[in-house]
This record gives C-alpha cells, structure tokens and sequence, in this order.
C-alpha cells in the first residue's frame, strides 16, 4: 500500500461513518506510525474527514492542535509536551504533524489534532489543573483556589510514563485526609465552572469554556482512578479511563463532522479490553459503537515478525523493545501471517501490508477469520471474535521500532532523555557485537 490510490478500499469499508478508529497491536512501532499517517491523508483528502485524535492527552493536544494549524513554536518540543505517554517522540510522528501543518496552509477545511486521553499520561492531574488555573485567570481574575490543591496533586505527579511507579508510590504515602481534601477541593472547582458557565463563556468565549469543562472532566477522572488505586482496584481505573475517552471523542464530535481515532487496538475494539489478571473492561469501541452505532468503523492491525514494546520492568532502564517471536497457531495474527496457506496469497510479497474487508469475505475466508479466537497485542494475547470487534483488519508483516526524534527528546523530561539514551547505548552495543 505505498500510493493512496492503493487504499481505494477504504472507500466502501468506511461508508459514511463519522468515526473510523484505526488500532495498533503495541505502541511505538514505526510501520503503524506510518499506516496511521496514510489513511489519515486519504481520508482527509477524498472522505473530507476533519479531525484526528490520537490516545494522547487532552489538555496537552491543544498545543499540538495550535501548531499544526499555523501557530508558532518548534515542533520538538510540540511533540514532546504536546502529546503524552511518549506518543510523540518518533520521526513518523514528526512527519505525520508536519503534513498536517502543510496541508492546513492551504486548506479550505483545516484538519485539527486532539488528544482523546487523560492528562499527564493518565497519571497527573497538574497538566489539567494547570489548564483550569490559567483559565480561571482569565474569566474570573479574582477567585483564589487554595494553593494546597496544586500542590497535593504535584505531590504524586508523574513527569513522565518512566516516573509512573514512583507516582504511585507517592499517592499510596499520602494521608487519606489529604487526599479527600484534594478530591473535594476538584468537586467545588468543577461545581464553579459550570455554575458560572454564562458569565466565563461571556469573558472567554465559548469555545474556551467548552475546553476547559472537559479538561475539568478529565481531571476529575484521573482522581476517580488514584482513589481506586489506593483501593487496590486496577479494573474502575480501566473503567473511568475508557468512559472518559468515549465522552471525549464525542465532545469533538459536537465540532467535526468525521474524525479519524487513533488508538491501541483494545481501545478502539468493539469488544471488551481484557488486561492479564484482570477481569474484562468496557472498552472505548463499546462505548463508541453503543452511541453511534454504525457510524463507528474499525480498523485493527495484526502483526508477523520484528520488534514490540517491552512490557517487562527493565523497560525503565532503557530496554524499550523486545523481539516479537512467531504469532501463536491459530491466533489471528498467524491466520493472516500465513497468507501462503489463506485465501489471501494473492498479496505482491511477504513484507507487504495488506488490507482484509471483513464485511465482504468469502465462505472460506469468513471461516479462517472465525475460527482465528485470539489476537496478538504485544507480548501477550487476548481472546476476541474478531468480526464482532472489527471492520476491516491490517496485517503489518514486519514491525520495527520507530526512529526517536531527537530534537523531541532533548525537549522532554531528564528521566525520559536518560532512558532513551540507555536505549540507544543497548542498540550501539548490539549492533558491534553483531558485526564482530
């Protein structure tokens, strides 16, 4: 699928839908970076889409949005506060921005970027605080919020996903007292904005106001899921992440009339997400698919041989990536990796990607997806039907780990430089040992 003319296919898989989410199987992989970014420019340029919302967070996105629609800045550093959970520090990335800031320059109908996630890589609440501060500021300049809820969220704030367990720690350390204050100190915050919403919306417009409640939201919704951790309930933090990006997207869509949603392929499915140990979760695809029904399409990718993020703890000290061995038999990820053997031989190499309708497949083909149960999601399975959950699936032959940007991490946090940096001494030390 190199040309758009390639992927004509989508013309019919995608109907009229408002929304059409496209998963990936890991994080970081260079080659969904890279499908991302095409079906987005064939969308926007034959399908009029106008939006597109990555699993990044949704106060920081509004920097990314700025930037691609002309506003000023380096995009180094866009990329690197501008999108969370590392999303954003890959040369794809970079490219994928780039065109959308080129295609905006001359565009009757300008394509926005938003993030669909919680803020502060789903485990701050100051970028949103922050958010809200600055806002308050402005549409009432002489409210004071009691400073001791900055600083209790401050207190257990990640600067990044590679500070996640320490965050963590700190929240577990912090007494309950303080951490109900701070939970309350929220709820009034969140009751001001929205009893005061025709006075703020007069001083800042309404679209900044609309911003900064869903921000509030989202906010408010990180705080659900600390109180939860400090529960030792992991699944209402899975709950309240979904839930919130479910109204998320469909605050965009109150302004756009077609979005493209990029997500992991256990958000986006329409299927419950189902995380080792834990009980199945309502995904954002169920949700998705519960409020707009056939206007919502699923896009899935599955993956053969090459490189996946590394779930294991020394992910923190540099080892971001491991080797991704043969799928299981039987998985879909197999039934479509053995094209050889599947209706599907007819594909130009065994390094192509390549694209399967599952609305139009024949008895035979229908029948080798059906009995394909279980789907590979980087270093563990997960058990699915894959028709119910999908629309058209995308088979990534070879997965690699996309280039970091340098100029993106160098604008990121200390912790996140250093860690890239032992990943790039592992790769270094690697490669020499190859070539002796």
């Amino acid at each position: 699928m190199r040309s758009l003319e390639e992927l004509s296919w989508l013309d019919d898989a995608i109907g009229s839908a408002r929304v059409v989410a496209i998963g990936e199987s890991a994080h970081y992989n260079g080659e969904s970076y890279e499908l991302r970014h095409r079906l987005l420019r064939y969308l926007v340029e034959r399908h009029g889409f106008t939006a597109y919302a990555m699993e990044s967070g949704f106060p920081e996105g509004w920097r990314v949005d700025d930037w691609v629609r002309g506003g000023e800045g380096d995009v180094g550093t866009v990329l690197a506060t501008g999108t969370t959970s590392l999303m954003g520090l890959w040369q794809p990335m970079r490219a994928h921005l780039e065109w959308m800031r080129q295609h905006n320059a001359t565009a009757e109908r300008p394509v926005g970027f938003y993030g669909v996630d919680l803020g502060g890589s789903n485990a701050s609440l100051v970028p949103g605080l922050d958010a809200v501060l600055a806002y308050l500021g402005v549409a009432d300049p002489e409210y004071r919020v009691d400073p001791q809820l900055r600083q209790t969220a401050a207190a257990f704030g990640a600067a990044s996903p590679f500070s996640m367990q320490q965050a963590v720690g700190a929240l577990l350390s912090l007494p309950p007292a303080t951490r109900d204050a701070m939970t309350a100190g929220l709820a009034d915050l969140t009751a001001r904005l929205v009893g005061r919403r025709l006075a703020y919306a007069e001083r800042t417009g309404v679209e900044a106001y609309e911003r900064v409640l869903q921000t509030m939201r989202l906010t408010v919704a990180i705080d659900s899921a600390a109180r939860a951790l400090t529960r030792g309930d992991q699944q209402s933090v899975m709950y309240a992440r979904e839930a919130a990006q479910a109204d998320t997207v469909e605050w965009i869509l109150r302004r756009e009339e077609r979005i493209v949603l990029a997500a992991h392929n256990g958000h986006v499915q329409r299927w419950p997400m189902v995380m080792p140990g834990l009980p199945p979760t309502t995904s954002l695809g169920q949700h998705l698919a519960d409020r707009l029904g056939d206007d919502y399409r699923v896009i899935a990718t599955t993956t053969g041989a090459g490189e996946t993020l590394n779930t294991e703890p020394d992910f923190y000290a540099g080892r971001l990536f491991v080797e991704q061995g043969p799928a299981e038999p039987g998985s879909l990820d197999a039934v479509l990796d053995a094209r050889a053997d599947t209706p599907y031989a007819d594909t130009p190499n065994a390094d192509t990607p390549y694209a399967v309708d599952l609305r139009r497949l024949s008895t035979a083909e229908e029948s080798a997806i059906r009995a394909a149960a279980r789907q590979r999601f980087g270093a563990f399975y997960e058990d699915l039907d894959p028709l119910a959950a999908y629309d058209v699936l995308v088979h990534l032959p070879k997965v690699t780990a996309a280039v970091p940007d340098a100029d993106a991490v160098a604008a990121s946090p200390d912790e996140v430089q250093q860690v890239f940096a032992a990943w790039a001494a592992r790769q270094a030390a690697g490669q020499q040992a190859a070539a002796q």
